[in-house]
């Protein structure tokens, strides 16, 4: 930033708040605006990344009580504004560019010689107008810059916590150690998955700059059902069904995972591995509330008694002969 930007730039306008203003108020102010102008909730507007920029150049030195100070003398010098002018004669009623920085150096007055500044040209040993600012109030960058920090966002703070199943798929307040001693009480929302990372915006480390804190990001283990699963929104569940349900069909009961059933349909001739839904089942969420998948499952048992062998016998007679490999091979040298 130049010395000519804090001629030109109201930076107490820019923040909205007075000339009077204490430190907490500007801070506060600040916060208000860089929350709604952060990039982050503004994705690809240029207009409010700029207005970001503005609002964090603007704190930058009215947050700092030394450029405060000389912001507002240099601005009381030029009567509030940028009122100068770059070449001779001024503006009637105003101190003009010359005026100010003559009587400053003892030059101006009267009649008596005038001495120009310009903010594009030199001075006698090679410095500019922003030389000149530099040197007056501190500013030790190249080409005159008044130095200064623009606030920084906070580090990030990252963590990990496990989860019993029912807790992920309903959510659950969890209380966190971080940094080996300070706790932090959080919500984890409903519907997390197993490896999935949750960003709490403003939860990490504090900005040694006065920019906004950091954010916590806890990578969320989830604990396994021994029936249940999850898929996004929706619930999994493998059920077994028996041979003569499978050929003939049946209605079956299914555990939901609130401890309740629901009762499914099993069309005759269902194939191991068919899939049914059970609707409004699955994890209940902002978005909506997920489904239930069944996964069926032909169990074969392990031994038989001589009756049921027998009538196995008699069907395995009784069936056409038909082959379920038949072209299995032929297709996979295909």
């Amino acid at each position: 930033m130049t010395g000519q930007d804090w001629l030109e730039k109201d930076f107490y306008a820019t923040l909205g708040v007075s000339k009077d203003a204490d430190a907490a108020a500007i801070k506060k102010a600040y916060r208000k605006l860089a929350r709604t102008w952060h990039p982050d909730q503004n994705p690809g507007d240029a207009k409010a990344e700029q207005k970001f920029k503005e609002i964090g150049e603007a704190y930058a030195v009215l947050s700092d009580p030394e450029q405060r100070k000389q912001y507002d003398a240099l601005r009381a010098m030029a009567g509030g504004g940028p009122r100068f002018a770059s070449g001779p004669g001024g503006t009637a009623g105003a101190a003009g560019f010359e005026d100010l920085f003559g009587g400053m150096f003892g030059a101006g007055g009267g009649g008596g010689p005038r001495v120009r500044y310009s903010t594009g040209g030199s001075m006698p040993g090679g410095g500019g107008f922003e030389d000149i600012l530099g040197g007056l109030f501190g500013g030790g960058a190249p080409g005159g810059r008044a130095g200064f920090q623009a606030p920084t966002k906070g580090g990030d703070i990252t963590t990990s916590a496990s989860l019993p199943f029912r807790s992920a798929v309903e959510g659950a307040t969890v209380t966190l150690t971080l940094d080996g001693s300070r706790s932090m009480t959080v919500r984890i929302p409903a519907g997390v998955q197993d490896g999935q990372k949750i960003r709490l915006r403003g939860k990490g480390q504090p900005s040694p700059t006065g920019g906004e804190p950091g954010d916590l990001v806890v990578t969320v283990q989830v604990e396994p059902h021994p029936v249940f699963g999850s898929r996004g929104q929706n619930l999994t569940i493998t059920v077994p069904i028996t041979f003569p349900e499978a050929v003939h069909g049946a209605t079956i009961a299914v555990p939901t995972l609130d401890g309740s059933e629901v009762r499914l349909k099993v069309p005759a001739g269902t194939q191991s591995g068919t899939r049914l839904r059970a609707k409004g089942h699955g994890v209940k969420t902002k978005k909506g509330t997920g489904d239930l998948i069944v996964t069926v499952e032909v169990a074969v048992p392990r031994k038989l008694s001589k009756a049921a062998a027998d009538a196995l016998k008699q069907f395995a007679e009784a069936s056409d002969g038909t082959d379920p490999r038949a072209g299995l091979v032929a297709a996979a040298r295909a």
